[in-house]
């Protein structure tokens, strides 16, 4: 199976890479990276779906908009992320289908995301192959 995502050395913040086979994968392993800085994703229950609709400018608008979304929903409404079920994007637009669940202690907490930059903010695209790259402010 192919590497999902992996951290880079960085001060004060994290660096992260997500592949994909496509811009939707990389995207979506992207948002799984992302939270598991702060939970485990995989041990969220998926109790509740949300669909999220988010543009950009360009593709670094668009994955800066779409963590950026899911920074929101955590500080909002308390939504941990298990899984991205469906991604799609079409131009300058993402809509995705997400499941997971409310904060409660059952999920163990690792730290906090406060806001992903564009500082290093990078997409890679080859043929089979896509690489993201975002900093998060922690």
């Amino acid at each position: 199976m192919m590497e999902r995502y992996r951290f880079l050395e960085h001060t004060a913040d994290a660096k992260m890479q997500a592949f994909g086979k496509d811009l939707e994968e990389a995207f979506s392993n992207a948002a799984l990276g992302m939270f598991s800085l702060m939970f485990e994703p995989e041990k969220v229950e998926p109790k509740t779906e949300k669909e999220i609709d988010v543009e950009g400018k360009d593709r670094q608008a668009l994955l800066y908009n779409w963590l950026e979304e899911l920074i929101f929903l955590l500080d909002s409404d308390g939504f941990l992320l298990h899984e991205v079920k469906k991604l799609s994007i079409e131009g300058s637009r993402l809509h995705a289908v997400i499941t997971g669940d409310k904060i409660s202690d059952k999920y163990e907490s690792h730290g906090d995301v406060k806001a992903v930059t564009y500082n290093e903010m990078d997409i890679t695209q080859k043929p089979g192959k896509v690489t993201v790259q975002a900093v998060f402010d922690l």
